[in-house]
């Protein structure tokens, strides 16, 4: 049930166009800002150009992915992917020698590179036995290539062996081959096991600010790593490589961490700076992008590549960089949703010039928001599920969004249901994303490029306009407190996530547009 709206007036329908003009103003400037190159540090870099090494894993391609074991990496690929890594890094990290990558360190030979080979250790021990007996193979038949053996990947983290099975797989590839052997993990768990320096010639440590318990931000990022080097140099004695360190260009912001290509590039360049005057080992993560990792740990996951899945570099390491590369999309797709929404228009038999003319300035907003959203769908969606799910969650705000014209101008009685349902999947749809986001939410993000448009028009828009589709059941009041509640835990779970209080608003609004206007009782 839905209580009836008065037509809209002269002056309703100029203010309903200065809304969107301020909207696409705010926007435009956005875009603007995100397109202005910014000065970031430049390293310095060694003659040749080419930095220490760089994290190896080839499953960039569609389908590849290490977690099945029929996943093969061809020979060819192999030798095209460390051809290009080859002209920026002398030396590549490999975390298994399964699924063909066994050949890489005979690649990396012809290229006059070294490699890290990992063995990977898990839960079985059987396919554990055969991972480190191919590595040591590898090791003993390319010595001058390898310059270490890593036994094992954050193994203690996960949990998968105890200290003392590390030890013995570790002892065992030290008696096996004559390189170094050591084993990686993330700083804090090589504190907890400070005795395992004791198997391993050298101590291989992750220190990735973004995942930190305490996410560090970009300004403090760098200042962290040298913190945790400089604790680390108190506790081992052995030399110290930093096997994993770097930021990723998109994902979900935690804290005030946030990634971005500028972060990505700023940390990066940064790091090199203070690797270069202390003298550190290391070994960035990772070289390319990596599609599969976004099912494990969302958007960032599978976004630390320096190069993206086409194999093209992210950003230079030298010079200035803008976040975004627009050059004339934007205006494309908003001079498209123009015209779509002018069409629009005079199938509505909107003919008049302010009719027209706030149309033209709505669809603007409408085809630059959607544009958004199609690169939002691109990097978010993992799997059919989600892009029919998110897909059809854009869908609908889209619907929405062209409903309101129809009927405010028009008095489009479906439009005006279209409006009264879109409202209330919007208010269901905001308590679930806020549920996911306080149970599961260090994967998750706050998907606020498919609300913020639909939901300001749902609420402000119609406001301005003097129309009302709010229902008048009395449970939506229940319901719009439930969605502020959630925005609110949200918030004091990530005080510092500007994103945080951006959804708390966008969910005040959601809980107004969809309040009841008057006390009932609920059937």
């Amino acid at each position: 049930m839905t209580t009836s709206s008065p037509s809209p007036t002269k002056q309703s329908i100029w203010r309903f166009t200065a809304f969107n003009a301020f909207l696409l103003l705010l926007l435009s400037v956005w875009l603007w800002k995100q397109n202005q190159p910014i000065n970031l540090p430049n390293p310095h870099l060694p003659v040749d150009g080419k930095l220490q090494c760089v994290s190896y894993s080839p499953y960039y391609s569609n389908g590849q992915t290490p977690l099945n074991i029929k996943t093969y990496i061809t020979h060819e690929q192999i030798d095209h992917d460390l051809a290009t890594l080859s002209q920026q890094f002398a030396c590549v990290r490999i975390y298994s020698v399964s699924q063909g990558l066994d050949y890489v360190p005979e690649a990396a030979s012809k290229l006059g590179m070294k490699v890290y080979v990992g063995a990977w250790i898990g839960w079985v021990k059987k396919l554990n036995d055969r991972e480190l007996n191919l590595a040591i193979d590898v090791a003993n038949k390319y010595p001058s290539t390898v310059k270490a053996l890593i036994i094992g990947n954050e193994v203690l983290l996960r949990g998968e062996q105890t200290e003392s099975a590390m030890k013995s797989y570790i002892f065992r590839a030290k008696t096996a081959t004559n390189v170094p052997v050591t084993y990686a993990d993330v700083w804090e768990y090589w504190r907890k096991h400070p005795k395992l320096e004791d198997s391993v010639d050298f101590v291989t440590v992750h220190i990735l600010p973004y995942w930190e318990d305490k996410p560090q931000s970009i300004d403090k990022a760098v200042d962290h790593t040298q913190e945790v080097m400089l604790l680390l140099g108190k506790t081992f004695k052995k030399p110290i490589l930093i096997g994993e360190t770097g930021w990723p260009s998109a994902g979900r912001q935690r804290q005030d961490s946030k990634p971005s290509l500028v972060n990505q590039a700023r940390y990066m360049r940064s790091f090199l700076t203070v690797a270069d005057e202390k003298h550190w080992n290391y070994n960035l993560i990772e070289a390319f992008d990596q599609p599969w990792k976004r099912a494990l740990e969302g958007t960032a996951g599978g976004n630390w590549g320096i190069f993206d899945i086409k194999m093209a570099s992210k950003f230079p390491f030298t010079g200035s960089l803008a976040e975004r590369h627009d050059e004339k999309s934007a205006l494309y797709a908003g001079c498209l949703g123009a015209l779509l929404l002018l069409t629009w228009a005079l199938l509505l038999k909107l003919h008049s010039t302010k009719h027209l003319f706030s149309m033209a300035i709505f669809g603007s907003l409408i085809g630059i928001s959607i544009l958004l959203e199609i690169e939002y769908l691109i990097i978010a969606c993992r799997n059919i599920q989600e892009w029919i799910l998110l897909g059809g969650f854009t869908l609908l705000g889209f619907v929405s969004l062209i409903s309101i014209p129809a009927y405010v101008f028009n008095g489009n009685k479906t439009a005006k249901k279209a409006i009264s349902l879109s409202t209330s999947i919007f208010l269901l749809a905001a308590i679930i994303e806020s549920y996911l986001l306080i149970v599961d939410g260090r994967y998750r993000e706050f998907a606020m490029t498919l609300y913020a448009l639909p939901v300001l028009h749902l609420s402000l828009g119609l406001w301005i306009c003097g129309q009302n589709t709010k229902t008048s059941y009395a449970v939506y009041r229940w319901l719009g407190v439930l969605v502020i509640a959630g925005a609110l835990v949200c918030l004091c779970k990530e005080p510092k996530n500007h994103l945080a209080m951006i959804w708390l608003v966008i969910s005040m609004l959601i809980a107004w547009a969809n309040w009841p206007t008057k006390r009932t009782i609920n059937i």
